[in-house]
């Protein structure tokens, strides 16, 4: 019915079409997307702290390979996961930090590339397949635009270990 119609409608012509109108609301939840050797992840946006770039780490001694270091982000010591040898991928020079509050503890997570945030459908993101090798995905989708799947980090899991 032509908006120019209503004026002449009755309440049961205008309740069909106020109900025609609405849009079924669907639950999402924001992501930060970013790159680790040509593989998409997504955190949950309200974990993240901040992107940092530029810092250089100091170096602990007797640690995990994957713990790059620590650095003073306004005097709060937080230690680096660096992504790629947490994946046991070769890593690289990068300096791309994610500062993520899992728990009450803060991590920075080294990443090659951040993407962006995006509002990603509760109800698109399937499990991973049991035998995934990829022991540190808690889920799937297809981005929005269809430019690749997402993987959903598991940050607790990350840290577990």
């Amino acid at each position: 019915m032509a908006d120019e119609n209503m004026l002449f409608a009755t309440e049961e012509q205008q309740a069909v079409y106020n109900k025609q109108q609405e849009v079924e609301e669907v639950a999402t939840r924001k992501y930060l997307t970013f790159r680790t050797d040509n593989l998409l992840f997504g955190i949950e946006a309200e974990i993240v702290m901040e992107i940092i770039t530029n810092y250089s780490a100091t170096y602990v001694p007797m640690v995990p390979s994957y713990v790059r270091g620590i650095i003073n982000l306004r005097g709060q010591i937080i230690p680096l996961l660096d992504m790629r040898q947490r994946l046991n991928i070769e890593p690289i020079d990068t300096d791309c930090i994610i500062v993520i509050d899992v728990g009450d503890v803060r991590i920075g997570i080294l990443v090659d590339a951040v993407s962006q945030i995006i509002d990603i459908p509760i109800d698109s993101i399937l499990p991973v397949p049991q035998h995934n090798a990829q022991k540190y995905v808690s889920g799937m989708c297809n981005m929005p635009d269809n430019s690749g799947t997402m993987l959903v980090l598991d940050c607790p899991l990350l840290l577990a270990n």
